[in-house]
């Protein structure tokens, strides 16, 4: 792996690498840098394709035999000294990527990522190969244009629908699998470790991130009566794993001594219908997928709502509210999902619901006129940050015009494939909402 490049194929990367490390980044704008930056990532993602091929061929004609290595991924750790499950993955993407036109030719081009590839590889497993095929368009499609939590998210759906057939339940094993270590460890100590079901993480994530949201807003409150405004997230007595470690403890207290007949904590359990490729799939609150099994056993326990996409009606008018509360505003966080916000992350149940055209200018309360934005990005749009001028734009060379071009019409074109109401201007792009809970 170290040392002087000899292949004359490399010659001209490694020479142009040595170019790219002699920038003076200072010399430079920062919306060049940025620029820079993403443009590198997209050659990055070329070369990964290139790594693949290489790899593929590798493994294909089994050089390594001569030197007494057992198999690709042994001799790939050793030669670059990465980690073996590493070099295993890296394996396993570059055999399936030969049976994945569409997906190494996206890799190739830059359009989509080496995790997006790998997360794409891995659903490509032999018992769903021929589904994989007929679908591996519209993956890719998805690929280029969900942020990758939605893309995530959106490739489970595909999977456990490829799979209803041969695995009715499979949530059945992550029931299997449940369970809970609390051992002792030096000087008194307690070692928690297990896995939940994700109905029982979404029913013990949401009280606990409910009672550390309590302790924080305590913690903040003393350090801002100790210091003032000049109070900083530093100052708060506690951190907060030891936030999330008091409340753990608060809630079993609760446990132990709230009524017997008080009222239990019930999931929310949301049923999707109406998606062509996805229909009759069922998720909790923050998201995850669970089978309709799964769903169907938790009925005495749990809250069910129905979210009706494209249907015939639209109950949700609530005409001239002030403010997205019960069914309006949950019909938007399930459609959001998340933040808004460019690279935001923040779940769509701690977020505010904002008016995409404000209140005050005539814009209703109405699922298709809200948005889930956090705090930050809410308070952001009241108060934008004065503009900044770019200066020193580097011109683009015809061939990276045209490669822009073509990358941006092929996002487009999936964009309207995938999403007929985009592009047509008028509402928020998205499919109109029907809601209801019970």
């Amino acid at each position: 792996m170290f040392g002087v490049v000899a292949s004359p194929e490399l010659q001209p990367l490694d020479r142009a690498i040595d170019d790219l490390q002699a920038l003076d980044t200072g010399a430079l704008h920062p919306h060049d840098i940025a620029d820079l930056l993403v443009e590198l990532c997209r050659e990055t993602a070329r070369l990964a394709a290139v790594e693949h091929a290489l790899v593929e061929a590798v493994d294909r004609a089994r050089p390594w035999a001569e030197a007494n290595f057992l198999t690709t991924a042994t001799w790939l750790a050793t030669s670059d000294n990465t980690p073996l499950p590493t070099a295993r993955r890296t394996v396993r993407t570059a055999r399936r990527l030969g049976s994945m036109p569409v997906v190494r030719a996206a890799l190739a081009a830059g359009d989509i990522s080496a995790a997006h590839a790998d997360r794409l590889a891995t659903l490509n497993a032999p018992d769903v190969a021929d589904a994989f095929a007929e679908a591996e368009e519209f993956l890719v499609g998805q690929a280029r244009s969900m942020r990758w939590p939605d893309f995530v998210r959106a490739t489970e759906y595909w999977l456990r629908h490829a799979r209803e057939d041969a695995d009715p339940d499979p949530d059945a094993r992550d029931r299997a699998h449940r369970h809970i270590h609390l051992s002792s460890g030096l000087r008194g100590t307690g070692i928690l470790t297990g896995e939940l079901t994700p109905a029982a993480r979404t029913i013990i994530g949401t009280e606990l991130e409910r009672r550390e949201q309590a302790l924080f807003d305590l913690d903040w409150a003393d350090a801002r009566a100790r210091l003032g405004d000049a109070a900083t997230l530093a100052d708060m007595a506690r951190t907060p794993a030891q936030r999330r470690h008091d409340a753990l403890v608060e809630m079993a207290q609760r446990s132990a001594t709230a009524p017997a007949d008080s009222k239990r904590p019930q999931p929310l359990i949301s049923v999707l219908v109406g998606y062509d490729r996805f229909k009759d799939i069922c998720e909790l609150m923050d998201g995850t997928v669970i089978s309709p099994v799964t769903a169907g056993a938790l009925l005495d326990h749990a809250v069910i709502e129905r979210i009706v996409f494209d249907g015939p009606s639209r109950v949700l008018d609530l005409g001239r509210a002030r403010s997205f509360t019960g069914a309006a505003r949950r019909a938007v966080e399930v459609r959001d999902r998340h933040c808004t916000g460019p690279g935001c992350h923040t779940p769509g149940h701690r977020c505010h619901i904002d008016h995409i055209t404000r209140h005050r200018d005539g814009g209703t309360t109405h699922p298709a006129n809200g948005q889930a934005v956090c705090p930050p990005h809410n308070q952001a749009r009241e108060k934008p940050p004065p503009p900044t001028t770019r200066h020193h734009a580097r011109p683009r060379t015809p061939h990276q015009t045209d490669t822009w071009l073509q990358t941006r019409r092929a996002q487009i074109r999936d964009q309207l494939l995938h999403d007929p109401h985009w592009g047509t201007g008028g509402e928020r792009p998205g499919p109109p909402f029907d809601a209801d809970s019970g």
